[in-house]
């Protein structure tokens, strides 16, 4: 080839030359790269480039710094090579772009020759003998077109052949690598298939030479194999087929436990994969399902006949004992303790065990547990609706004995002989006795359930070291599982089959890292133990619920009768039911709010009625007071002894309840009165020796009724020797209450006062959840109680009501008596009260009991007041009248001198007063309402004495002697001479009379 034309435009002899290495291509690129722009105008080819001696091009050292170089500096280098260098990118540009369109041109022609030839001559069906075609390619009509034609024809003819052979020019190279291609491919494809030829024969000669005997024996051995797996399927198949008959027979003769062994077998071979496969057995889950239910059916039918069933004839015993009981009037209630001895106890527990067993395997126990609550419940309400109709009958046939007869009558009557209507017609000790015999049923029924309840837990938690225990485990592990598969089945939608494949699960918990610890068998295990536990505890739970709801039920059709019962009849009904709660939430463990809300409910509907009943009859007895004196019966001096010593004993026991406020005007009004009695000491002994002697029974209410009974009873003897022995002495023989050593002259309404304070101290004491609600209406009651007295009394609105024609010193007097006697007595209910208050409450009500003591005291002042007043007002009523008398005094005297009438008149009515308050009142009330007398009479009568013009000496005589007579009542008035002069009461009378008629005189 010819060399190429070199830079300079002349030729080069670097292509001939043999002296031409790699060396010399190292150096001309080192050397293009120092090229010099001039050198075309050097003579000098590229061979004398590579003789020039590296100094001539070794790099010009700059003068200047490198880092003061700046573009201008190489702008001579960069004008010089800039024509060049633009010569050389037109180059480059050209012939990328000829690259460029010679590829992109491919197929253009064909497009250009479909441009200039009509597209008629490309069509598919073209064809000139077809006459159409041939007129539209041929329209000529003489031979000069004909020629033109020819032309065009050519014409086209050389466009398509010369677009043609440019489109084959652009694609031989293609062409023709693709063909070199297919050649190679066809050499190597003949190579590969000679080559096969020779591996296939060198393989037929090993397979005739080694492989033929070797394969010969394989076969047999695998033919071994498939005969002895043969053989075990067959041997399975007999085995799986005698279990099922086995199965069928355990059924049948109620087997359960070995009926259980076979299932496992079965399952695990239905859970393994060497059943699969045998049509035989398609249908042997099913029967194992069958089998698994009538297994359950068996094991949960004698689970509850054990548990439930077997308590009828217990029922049936009861019920004739009430029956009994209830034909011959027996009064009280017997609600006997229902226990099993060790024996019946150990003998329950061992028939229980194989039954928990099997539940526990199958994993039905919580369901049979939640179906055994539900029967049991169900069970207890037709035990105890059976006794309320078999025992109605004859407690409706007894006699009524009651107050509340007639109204009984009438609702009977009235109401036709619905159940309701017949268990509102009993009397409360029929009511008592049914409700007993109901107590006793329901007992029954739940220590049996109780005991099932322990068994099932002695069962699952405490038999260690028992022969069962490691049954008991492995069948809780087992029914773990099977809980566990069910619950996922559930999960994802699947069928609820019991005995559900385990192999996955047990593998699944097997494999470390891949379970977690809320699934691993322990935590699985103590699941379903707790969920066992929760469902035994459930069933004693709705049993008590039950039995709850039956009582309470029961309660509330009575629920109009029970508040108008007598005290001792309602306890009745309340103690009872008070010992069926706490019965059966000791056997149930859980707190029964129902049945406590509605007791309690029907104890303040009691309470209200009670109150409501005694405000009444207070306020009635009140309107007809006619104030007038009464003895004191035997039975009221007992409520009072009693009361006493209850309080001080109730001091004793509570040391807190002693450091109350004192009461220091009530120690003022019985100042010098001794503490108590005999007879009270003798009840407070007989008292502290029932208290000694360690009687508990004392803490029920039926107990504290009775100590407050033979407490009276003690009293009253000791009432009656201390009056016999005030009659001895010569003391009047109207007989007083006595409280704390001091006598009170009582009238009716005190008296009754006294016996409604008593009676809500019996409700206080019997119903002491109550309490709150007694003292409220004990603080009502003694409110209503003085604010009435004092209209009747201080208001004269007993002239109004009870036909009084007017209200006098006797009247005052003895209200203040019946005052004084509630105001003594207000610290001792208190204390006796409070002993069953909460602690939190008692601050308010203490504040409340002291404002009625202070109203008390109040009142009984403003009466002491009231007797002052009334003296006051006939002092000024003489007075007024001395001035008539004053003027008849200058008259000559008679034979006998006397004081005058207004002397007489005023001492005899002092006197009168004297009398009636010395005889009613205490004496030191006494004192103090003529300390304030005397007071009076010194200031008045020296007063209106002075205002007198006495000249004569017969009226001065009668002054004095009046004076004298005046004196004379003043100092016998009883009062505590607080003056301490030795004359008693000396006033301003006395220094009057000393003043006018000399010390002499005086």
């Amino acid at each position: 080839m010819d060399p190429q034309p070199s830079p300079s435009g002349r030729s080069s002899p670097v292509g001939r030359s043999p002296s031409f290495s790699v060396t010399d291509a190292g150096s001309q690129s080192l050397s293009s790269i120092l090229n010099n722009p001039h050198a075309a105008r050097l003579e000098a080819s590229w061979v004398g480039w590579w003789s020039v001696s590296p100094p001539e091009f070794a790099p010009l050292i700059s003068t200047k710094a490198s880092s003061d170089l700046t573009r201008s500096d190489f702008q001579s280098y960069v004008s010089s090579v800039s024509d060049s260098y633009h010569r050389f990118e037109d180059i480059r540009n050209h012939s990328t772009k000829e690259q460029t369109l010679d590829v992109d041109n491919i197929g253009e022609a064909l497009v250009a020759c479909l441009r200039e030839v009509p597209a008629l001559y490309f069509k598919e069906d073209f064809a000139l003998e077809d006459g159409p075609t041939f007129r539209a390619a041929c329209p000529f009509t003489d031979v000069s077109e004909n020629i033109v034609l020819q032309e065009k024809l050519s014409h086209y003819l050389d466009v398509v052949e010369l677009h043609l052979v440019k489109e084959i020019s652009l694609r031989s190279n293609s062409f023709f690598e693709a063909q070199g291609q297919l050649q190679d491919l066809n050499v190597k494809i003949v190579e590969g298939c000679s080559r096969i030829r020779e591996l296939k024969e060198t393989i037929r000669l090993l397979d005739t030479d080694l492989v033929d005997s070797a394969r010969q024996i394989q076969e047999l051995n695998a033919n071994r194999t498939n005969l002895f797996a043969l053989q075990h399927k067959l041997k399975l198949i007999l085995s799986v087929n005698q279990a099922l008959s086995a199965l069928k027979l355990l059924v049948a003769s109620a087997e359960c436990a070995g009926a259980l062994d076979v299932i496992d077998d079965l399952q695990h071979l239905l859970d393994g994969d060497e059943l699969t496969g045998l049509h035989c057995f398609r249908h042997l889950r099913d029967h194992v399902v069958a089998s698994i239910d009538s297994i359950n059916s068996i094991l949960s039918a004698e689970f509850m006949r054990a548990s439930i069933h077997d308590t009828g004839d217990a029922d049936a015993v009861i019920l004739l004992k009430a029956k009994a009981r209830a034909s011959i009037s027996l009064n009280g209630k017997d609600v006997e303790q229902v226990k099993l001895d060790e024996e019946e106890t150990s003998n329950f527990r061992d028939r229980l065990l194989p039954l928990i067993i099997g539940l526990l395997r199958t994993a039905k126990l919580p369901f049979v547990l939640r179906t055994y609550r539900d029967t049991l419940t169900a069970d207890m309400k037709t035990a105890i609706k059976t006794a309320v109709a078999e025992l109605l009958p004859v407690l409706v046939a007894r006699p009524l004995e009651s107050d509340l007869t007639a109204e009984r009558s009438m609702d009977i009557d009235g109401g036709g002989s619905s159940l309701a209507s017949k268990l509102r017609s009993l009397s409360s000790e029929s009511f008592v006795q049914l409700l007993a015999a109901i107590f006793k049923i329901v007992q029954a029924h739940l220590v049996r359930a109780a005991e099932v309840k322990r068994a099932i837990e002695w069962i699952m938690c405490n038999l260690d070291g028992h022969y069962a225990a490691d049954s008991v485990a492995s069948a809780i592990a087992l029914g773990a599982m099977v809980a566990e598969s069910a619950q996922e089945s559930n999960g994802q939608g699947g069928p609820l089959l019991p005995y559900a494949p385990l192999r996955s699960t047990a593998k699944a918990l097997s494999s470390p890292g891949k379970a977690s610890d809320a699934i691993s068998p322990s935590n699985l295990s103590k699941n379903f133990r707790a969920d066992v536990l929760r469902e035994n505890t459930e069933a004693v739970f709705a049993a008590c619920d039950a039995a709850h709801g039956r009582w309470a039920k029961l309660l509330g059709v009575r629920a109009l009768l029970h508040p108008r019962l007598r005290l001792q009849e309602f306890l009745s009904i309340y103690n009872i039911t008070q010992e069926f709660i706490t019965a059966t939430e000791k056997i149930g463990g859980r707190l029964g709010y129902s049945i406590r809300g509605t007791l309690q409910s029907q104890a303040k509907s009691f309470v209200d009625f009670q109150h409501e009943s005694r405000m009444t009859k207070i306020k009635a007895v009140l309107d007809q007071e006619t104030w007038v004196e009464v003895d004191v019966p035997d039975e009221f001096q007992a409520i009072v002894s009693s009361l006493h010593s209850e309080a001080i004993i109730s001091g004793n026991k509570d040391n807190a309840e002693t450091n109350m406020t004192s009461y220091s005007d009530m120690v003022a009004c019985n100042e010098g009165s001794q503490v108590a009695d005999t007879g009270l000491q003798g009840a407070l002994e007989q008292h502290e020796q029932t208290d000694s002697s360690g009687t508990t029974a004392l803490n029920a209410a039926q107990g504290k009724a009775e100590a407050i009974e033979k407490m009276k009873s003690d009293s009253v003897t000791s009432s009656q020797s201390n009056s016999s022995n005030m009659k001895e002495r010569g003391k009047p023989t109207t007989q007083m209450l006595e409280y704390g050593g001091v006598g009170y002259h009582m009238v009716n309404c005190g008296l009754i006062l006294v016996k409604m304070l008593s009676e809500y101290i019996d409700m206080n004491h019997l119903l002491p959840s109550l309490s709150l609600e007694v003292v409220h209406r004990v603080v009502e009651i003694l409110k209503f109680f003085n604010t009435r007295t004092c209209q009747l009394v201080l208001g004269a609105g007993a002239m109004q009501v009870s036909g009084l024609k007017s209200i006098t010193s006797k009247h005052l007097a003895l209200a203040s008596q019946v005052i004084s006697f509630t105001y003594a007595i207000i610290p001792e209910i208190r204390q006796i009260l409070f002993l069953k208050v909460p602690e939190p409450r008692k601050s308010l009500l203490l504040l409340e009991f002291d404002r009625v003591a202070q109203d008390y005291k109040v009142h009984r002042d403003e009466i002491h007041t009231k007797l002052v007043q009334i003296m006051r007002e006939r002092l000024l009523v003489h007075l007024r009248g001395l001035p008539q008398i004053v003027e008849s005094w200058n008259r000559p005297e008679d034979a006998e001198p006397q004081p005058s009438q207004f002397a007489r008149s005023l001492i005899k009515e002092v006197g009168y007063l004297q009398r009636v308050l010395s005889r009613t009142l205490h004496e030191a009330d006494v004192q103090a309402i003529f300390r304030q007398v005397v007071v009076i009479f010194h200031s008045q009568i020296s007063e209106a004495f002075s205002r007198l013009e006495i000249t004569t000496p017969q009226a001065k005589d009668r002054l004095h002697r009046d004076i004298k007579h005046i004196l004379g009542c003043i100092r016998s008035l009883p009062t505590d001479n607080l003056n301490n002069s030795a004359t008693p009461n000396w006033g301003q009378l006395d220094e009057f009379l000393v003043q006018r008629f000399g010390a002499e005189a005086g």
